[in-house]
């Protein structure tokens, strides 16, 4: 589980919550049904009409990811099995690494491997890959494209909620009890707005923003990787090479590994 997201989402509602309560707002004048279908059905409402049913469906699995992130590759690992990989293929051949590419669970890491073992041009391994890589980012911008949505709706519907509520409270202005009332229950739905587009879609965006740009570097570093195999790099070599993909305060754990 990704702790962060849980924790983030847990503390956003326990600050609003307990902000009310500190303010002398009960937590009951957010029981308003009206308010919830103006912006929980409106921004439903609008995502349905901006986006295509194929991409909608792909919505659950999106916010489950941000709480679950999909498992990556550690990149010390990632490195580790390169050098073996390039020790094998320098002392026995690159058709030595078949055996090798079928245990490898990534189809990513295992179709560039596949290809190289079949011998193809580095540059169309490179394409092919790279390609890959762009078609992930595209289908990962739509995804997070849903939930930046999402947080753009939101607010201003709170706002049309809130003159909603307005409205109604006009027709109380002969009984000031009412009206106090109508006017406190029209700001609910501007709180809801605001609270789901601040809290929950546009932070959740940009965290599947972060796990697009984690994926991708790991993939970068496997196309290095590959490629350096083909070209028939050192061991030495390759590890200097796919050590650029790992930040600094990692390299030096792992030298102290090494050494």
């Amino acid at each position: 589980m990704e702790l962060a997201t849980v924790i983030g989402v847990v503390a956003g509602f326990i600050s609003v919550f307990v902000g009310m309560v500190i303010k002398g707002a009960p937590i009951s004048s957010l029981n308003n049904p009206a308010a919830f279908l103006i912006i929980i059905g409106g921004t439903f409402s609008c995502l349905f009409i901006g986006h295509t049913m194929e991409q909608l469906k792909t919505l659950p699995a999106l916010v489950k990811m941000t709480f679950f992130k999909p498992p990556l590759h550690p990149k010390e690992e990632l490195l580790q099995q390169f050098v073996e990989l390039s020790q094998i293929a320098r002392r026995e051949g690159i058709l030595a690494l078949e055996s090798k590419a079928q245990e490898i669970e990534d189809p990513f890491f295992r179709t560039g491997l596949g290809m190289v073992i079949d011998g193809m041009d580095p540059e169309f391994v490179g394409d092919v890959l790279d390609a890959e890589i762009s078609v992930m980012q595209g289908r990962h911008a739509v995804g997070r494209g849903i939930l930046t949505q999402a947080g753009t709706y939101a607010p201003t519907l709170g706002v049309l909620g809130a003159v909603v509520g307005l409205i109604a409270a006009l027709g109380n202005l002969n009984d000031v009890n009412k009206l106090g009332h109508a006017i406190a229950a029209a700001f609910v739905a501007t709180i809801l707005g605001i609270f789901s587009a601040y809290v929950l879609y546009l932070p959740l965006a940009n965290k599947l923003k972060l796990l697009s740009e984690a994926e991708v570097s790991e993939k970068r570093m496997i196309i290095e990787g590959i490629l350096s195999l083909q070209a028939g790099d050192s061991p030495t070599a390759i590890e200097a090479k796919l050590k650029v993909f790992i930040p600094q305060s990692q390299r030096a754990a792992l030298e102290a590994q090494k050494g």
